[in-house]
């Protein structure tokens, strides 16, 4: 069953989130993910929405999904998202 990960996020250092933005592809892509949405405009039609961007990924599997975001390649660039921006990231099971 597919899984995917999704990301609400404001980005404060845009510098960094680019450093950020050109090494994550080869690590998404070794787990089979791809992108589905990467900050796209979007409309909030209900709630608040206290973020800037989203970005959702799609994965093979819950489990690539998580072996992804734990790999030892992913780790390395984290901080870099991580000092750039703030962020909620979830992972969810697609429908079968």
């Amino acid at each position: 069953m597919k899984a995917y990960c999704i990301v609400y996020e404001t980005v404060d250092d845009p510098e960094g989130f680019e450093e950020y933005r050109t090494q994550v592809m080869p690590t998404i892509e070794a787990y089979g993910g791809k992108f589905l949405v990467r900050g796209g405009s979007f409309t909030a039609l209900e709630g608040e929405m206290p973020f800037q961007r989203i970005a959702m990924l799609e994965f093979p599997s819950r489990k690539a999904a998580e072996d992804w975001y734990h790999s030892a390649e992913y780790q390395r660039i984290l901080p870099l998202r991580l000092k750039s921006s703030r962020c909620q990231f979830i992972v969810a099971e697609g429908v079968a």
